[in-house]
């Protein structure tokens, strides 16, 4: 009988449960303008509870406390842009508060993360049962790390097991992440065939060109602002000649990661329990036709 991967009995360090996500995600995988690691909390506080969530809100730091959790891990950075002050009416002061006053212990992971085959990019790979896989951004260098974990590259490009469409690819992507108030969005004809694939977890726009070269029938990212998508549409007179574009809200395309993370906490320390994140970090609550 498989063991739920949420489940646990055991306990173990704050220095040992990010060590393994450390040695999986290394830091130095992460862009030079990253912020990835280690935030807050003692390195030899006990864990016996992890909570993953994608971003380190005010309402997910409260959710560690109420589930008591001794460690939370988050895909987005809480400083990712520095901070002068953190006074406790604010924001990210009053995460840094909420979770020091609780002893519960902060790491964040991003492009560490999202260049792992146990990642975001891994994540996605696996949803879409891309064959052929390939990075989006052609160059880095293949790298194993551990649990698992092998660093691919940001992105990825490959083929679908069947040919489908435009709309019934983002329908599919629908079933696939969490719910949001926006849903996924697709450019043009929803019956254009698609069978060939670019993917970007996370904001993406600056990867249209190496979607454009890699081939592509549609790209999928999160985060396409107005103008950099039409000029892409509008770069080509046949719409054919230029991958259609489905648009997956942020938050919702990077928590296919959560999962994997889970399993992979589950592996390394047996005994741990690891928790979802109840809440949807999507900033947008409802919409108006």
């Amino acid at each position: 009988m498989s063991m739920d991967p949420s489940m646990g009995n055991g306990t173990a360090s704050v220095a040992e449960v990010t060590g393994t996500l450390e040695a999986a995600y290394p830091l130095a995988w992460a862009e030079a303008w990253d912020r990835v690691g280690l935030v807050l909390g003692e390195r030899d506080a006990e864990v016996r509870r992890v909570l993953l969530a994608v971003d380190p809100t005010v309402e997910v730091a409260r959710e560690a406390v109420a589930r008591e959790a001794q460690l939370l891990v988050t895909h987005h950075p809480l400083l990712l842009r520095g901070a002068s002050f953190l006074p406790a009416d604010e924001g990210k002061g009053a995460v840094v508060t909420t979770l020091l006053r609780h002893g519960t212990a902060l790491w964040c992971g991003h492009t560490n993360v999202d260049r792992s085959t146990r990642g975001t990019v891994g994540a996605w790979i696996d949803a879409l049962a891309l064959q052929d896989a390939a990075p989006l951004v052609p160059g880095e260098l293949s790298e194993e790390a551990a649990h698992g974990s092998r660093r691919f590259g940001l992105g990825a490009v490959g083929s679908l097991p069947a040919a489908t469409t435009v709309g019934a690819l983002a329908a599919m992507i629908a079933q696939e992440v969490p719910a949001t108030a926006r849903g996924i969005l697709h450019t043009g004809d929803a019956e254009r065939p698609v069978r060939r694939v670019a993917v970007c977890p996370g904001a993406g726009d600056s990867f249209l060109e190496a979607a454009i070269m890699a081939e592509a029938d549609v790209y999928i990212t999160s985060d396409l602002r107005h103008h950099p998508a039409l000029e892409h549409l509008e770069s080509a007179v046949e719409p054919s000649a230029v991958p259609a574009l489905i648009d997956v809200p942020h938050a919702a395309s990077e928590a296919l990661w959560l999962p994997i993370a889970q399993q992979l906490l589950a592996e390394a320390q047996p005994g741990l329990e690891v928790l979802l994140s109840e809440h949807t970090t999507d900033p947008w609550g409802g919409h108006a036709a």
